[in-house]
């Protein structure tokens, strides 16, 4: 499970083929992806926005931004932990995601958590 650390913030994601919402025949790839934001400083923090960068294996990318996750702006205490699910389509068996939270601190001071690469891939794609 792809894990980075931002300024005491730890993001984990790992991501799945969802069948179910995917139609190979015209190039649809449906992938769940699995997002955990901990909070392992001191400081309440609370996620503002997100933006995501959508690669399929042709190269061509979606940039992807908008305010909070899933439709929140969890705040995250000391010790705590958001997680949520949420899926995305690319046009290929293959891809990768990465991307960024905008988050802001109990001061008032914003800025931006990385969220490391992982990779979007069909089960029969990866050998």
């Amino acid at each position: 499970m792809p894990e980075l650390v931002t300024r005491d913030v730890r993001v984990r994601v790992e991501s799945e083929f969802t069948p179910e919402k995917s139609d190979e025949r015209i190039g649809e790839f449906a992938f769940t992806y699995k997002v955990a934001i901990a909070n392992i400083g001191a400081e309440t923090i609370q996620v503002l926005g997100r933006r995501w960068i959508i690669t399929n294996a042709f190269g061509e990318y979606e940039e992807v931004a908008g305010e909070g996750v899933v439709g929140e702006q969890p705040v995250i205490r000391p010790g705590e932990e958001f997680r949520y699910t949420s899926f995305c389509m690319i046009k290929t068996s293959f891809g990768t995601m990465r991307g960024e939270f905008e988050v802001v601190t109990d001061a008032s001071e914003i800025f931006m958590v990385e969220v490391p690469e992982f990779l979007l891939a069909h089960p029969h794609s990866v050998q």
